[in-house]
């Protein structure tokens, strides 16, 4: 049985905590290796040598830092067979989803390529008599990734990109249930010239988590997770003076106005709850078709439509969708739709007890749908993370919009319409920091930023995009004088413009 370590000061180091945490195959439910949780001192040595690499990293000019991510990129693109197949043995996801897992992670450090223009500061001349005035980006120093279990390439992706492009060195804790692509990404990472100590990846579960938080010498920490660790990782991370950005749960709607193209809201819907086996943080898990005739039309065709999925084996090129991470996270799926049944909600389709054969150990769910799911329902309000799709009936655009905009988590929502005004005026009110029109999944290109808001989202800074760049860089200001002549008498007021 193979067991996955560390890779500290550009090797892979043997931990020696004594304490492992088993890998599972989701397709088969047996265990397929076991990965070493750090000890602390093992946290401090990747500090350490991230320490010891980032002054040198950072005095490079930003175009040769660039030019490590543009053959990182081709080498991502050369092993995207490679990494998407070892993705979906230790994550379940189809291989076709693994493929976009690491496509979306290529696309932003295609953003990072670019960053010889995005650190570029402010100038003034003639701020004042012989006054310039100029800002220059510069990077914090050691930073940190904390990632979660359903995109394993992807976020990490997210983080160590940007950080790194802006002259910091980066420490990547990623999730424990999956940790064999972010180990390949750091050697590539390598492979593409980086300097050792640049990347470092440790394995481990809360302890180094905390020790991550908690590291004096850990400038920043990014996370991504559920709605109250993220909580935590933010006011502990804080606390100890770091900058921290750590994005939460979701509970992204879909309205679906009477002029909407059913045959299109269907097909978008169906990929978007669905997909992924619903482990995505920007699935689509309601609905929330407008009128009753909507509704009616709706739910009868998605029903038809969940009926046709297929379920499959992550290698299975038919298979919709493939099996959950594990039998934790299975058994928490079907008590959320225990629970929905309990609270009266309508259950069209159940996919409790979904079985495979020859795999009837695997961690599979069918697809389920609800109808006439109420807002007070706890399993409405809380994230399910799984094949589940609940319809929410409302009998006004303002009546829909009031779902996503009050509810606990903010990140994404879609409006389905061919009313361009309606569309123009729902995007600017609603409360929720990620908006598609027509587009199910709305999760902005790399050059954007991933914006959730309220408990979908600890900081004041986003993932990726610009506001990647701000979250690791820090502004300094310099104004110039050059004299002229003789020296003017020392002046003891503020200087002005005058």
């Amino acid at each position: 049985m193979r067991e996955l370590h560390h890779f500290i000061d550009g090797k892979t180091v043997t931990g020696t905590s004594g304490r492992f945490s088993d890998i599972y195959n989701p397709n088969t439910g047996e265990v397929q290796g076991k990965v070493v949780l750090a000890t602390d001192a093992e946290v401090d040595t990747a500090v350490q040598s991230a320490l010891k690499a980032q002054p040198e990293w950072a005095a490079m000019n930003p175009q040769r830092r660039a030019r490590v991510m543009f053959k990182f990129k081709t080498l991502l693109e050369e092993n995207m067979q490679e990494l998407a197949e070892l993705l979906s043995s230790e994550h379940g996801k189809v291989v076709a989803d693994s493929v976009g897992d690491v496509q979306r992670g290529l696309e932003v450090i295609e953003f990072a390529c670019g960053i010889p223009h995005l650190l570029k500061g402010e100038y003034t001349e003639g701020a004042g008599p012989g006054i310039d005035v100029y800002s220059m980006r510069q990077p914090l120093g050691v930073c940190a990734g904390i990632t979660p279990f359903n995109f394993p390439a992807m976020i990490p992706m997210w983080m160590f990109g940007v950080s790194i492009a802006c002259g910091n060195t980066f420490i990547l804790k990623p999730s424990e249930k999956d940790p064999s692509v972010p180990l390949r990404l750091a050697e590539l990472f390598m492979e593409a010239g980086a300097p050792e100590g640049v990347l470092n990846v440790v394995q481990g579960d809360k302890s180094s988590v905390d020790a991550i938080l908690t590291h004096k010498d850990i400038k920043a920490v990014s996370f991504v997770g559920s709605s109250d660790i993220a909580h935590y990782v933010y006011s502990t991370g804080t606390a100890h003076g770091k900058r921290v950005q750590a994005m939460g749960g979701a509970k992204n709607h879909g309205i679906i106005m009477p002029d909407a193209d059913m045959d299109q809201v269907v097909k978008d819907i169906v990929g978007a709850a669905f997909g992924s086996a619903g482990e995505r943080c920007m699935a689509l898990p309601v609905a929330v078709p407008v009128g009753k005739k909507t509704a009616d039309e709706f739910v009868e065709r998605m029903l038809a439509e969940a009926q046709s999925l297929k379920v499959g084996v992550s290698t299975d090129k038919e298979a919709h969708y493939g099996p959950v991470v594990s039998a934790a996270h299975r058994a928490k799926v079907e008590d959320y739709i225990q629970m929905g049944v309990d609270e009266g909600a309508d259950l069209l389709l159940d996919g409790r007890g979904h079985s495979l054969q020859g795999h009837e150990n695997g961690f599979f769910i069918g697809p389920s749908l609800f109808d006439n799911v109420k807002p007070e329902m706890k399993a409405y309000q809380e994230e399910i993370f799984g094949p589940v799709l609940q319809v929410v009936r409302a009998e006004s655009l303002e009546e829909a919009a009031a779902l996503p905009s009050q509810h606990q988590y903010g990140n994404g929502v879609a409006l389905f319409t061919r009313n361009g005004l309606a569309a123009r005026e729902f995007a600017s009110k609603v409360n929720v920091g990620m908006v598609g029109i027509n587009v199910p999944i709305p999760v902005p290109v790399s050059y954007h930023s991933f914006s959730g808001w309220k408990r979908s989202a600890f900081g004041d800074h986003n993932q990726y995009g610009m506001d990647g760049v701000r979250f690791y860089t820090k502004v300094k200001t310099v104004t110039q004088r050059w004299p002229d002549g003789d020296i003017a008498d020392q002046s003891f007021i503020i200087p002005t413009m005058q």
